[in-house]
């Protein structure tokens, strides 16, 4: 799955317990109609792939979707779900590129006109 947006927020790298469980959050604004703020991890080395990325780029991010069941003490299920990106890169810009005007344009006005006088009468 993927998803492109306009970055929105990168936190700092986060570090769990004492084996060392790197996590680093990324939250990406999309441009729908209705714009989605969507938060995604990413875990270990793929926290170094934010590094080159920064507030306001527009991006597409490939990720998993995960889910887990967790008991609380009470004996109900609760349910979770997570985004785990593995992969970051610029988004492709779908603007088109500026027209620009013919170089030579008095030359082609000149060759429709030739049969017809330069006496304007405005």
């Amino acid at each position: 799955m993927d998803v492109t947006g306009r970055i929105k927020l990168i936190t700092d790298t986060q570090e769990f317990g004492s084996n060392g469980f790197k996590k680093r959050e990324i939250v990406v604004t999309t441009d729908d109609q209705y714009p989605q703020h969507i938060m995604i991890e990413f875990v270990q080395d793929k926290t170094a792939l934010l590094d080159a990325f920064k507030e306001g780029q527009d991006v597409k991010i490939a990720f998993n979707l995960r889910g887990r069941e967790w008991i609380n003490p009470e004996g109900v299920a609760k349910y979770f779900n997570s985004l785990s990106g593995w992969r970051i890169e610029a988004a492709q810009s779908t603007t088109p590129p500026p027209m620009t005007p013919p170089e030579n344009l008095e030359q082609v006005d000149s060759k429709s006109d030739s049969n017809e006088s330069d006496d304007l009468p405005f």
